[in-house]
């Protein structure tokens, strides 16, 4: 096992923000709009491709139905938001335009559900390897900076919630170990995908998805291929 891919990524994502922070005083409020439709644009795009990945859409069905319950009973998109308006209070929220919230839980989620993040968890975590994270991290400095100079300070917050999830993901994938075959990965990285899609439409304006609830499918996905396998 081992965070150093963890790391890493989380101390681009700091860097990335913090230049992203800086070019932002002096983008025209017009580019900074055009540059969040590409990020949102973008991220569908990387949700649809992603979530090709699954091989049996009954238990993605399952997965993110069960997860979207477990999600909304226990309030998890109104936990990560109550935190980034806590963050908020004790901050600026810059230009007026876009919250510290609105940046810290684009941010988090954008960074934390994707196949890259999966798959990085999984190496690290049983193989003790960081090439996917470290390939992840490269990507996230770019990301950081395009969304830093559109979103504002929440992105760099959202450092801290790459390291907790990340993290925390890697140590489980050590106790998941025997459950995380080749089909429960892939399904994993489908409903993680489908996550990533919701959040491409919440950046383009075109809906206003709580997001954070559905992340519980990409753990409830697995369990339902263990449990299948039994059959």
């Amino acid at each position: 096992m081992s965070l150093t891919g963890v790391l890493v990524n989380t101390g681009t994502v700091i860097v990335g923000s913090l230049l992203g922070l800086l070019f932002k005083k002096g983008i025209p409020e017009r580019v900074s709009g055009a540059v969040m439709i590409a990020l949102g644009l973008c991220t569908i795009y990387i949700g649809v491709s992603g979530s090709l990945q699954g091989e049996n859409i009954l238990i993605v069905i399952g997965a993110m139905v069960l997860g979207a319950i477990v999600g909304t009973l226990l309030g998890i998109d109104d936990a990560v938001n109550r935190l980034g308006k806590w963050v908020e209070n004790r901050f600026s929220a810059g230009d007026g335009t876009v919250t510290i919230a609105q940046g810290f839980v684009t941010a988090s989620l954008l960074f934390c559900v994707g196949a890259m993040t999966i798959n990085g968890a999984i190496e690290s975590g049983i193989k003790g390897e960081n090439a996917t994270f470290f390939a992840k991290a490269t990507l996230d400095f770019f990301s950081s900076m395009m969304l830093a100079s559109g979103l504002g300070i929440g992105v760099l917050l959202s450092a801290a919630f790459v390291l907790v999830f990340q993290g925390g993901l890697t140590l489980l994938a050590g106790v998941l170990a025997p459950v995380l075959t080749a089909s429960a990965v892939a399904e994993m990285t489908c409903a993680g995908s489908l996550i990533l899609l919701a959040i491409g439409t919440n950046l383009l304006g075109i809906s206003k998805i709580k997001v954070a609830d559905y992340i519980p499918a990409i753990f409830i996905a697995p369990i339902i291929c263990w449990v299948v396998s039994l059959f």
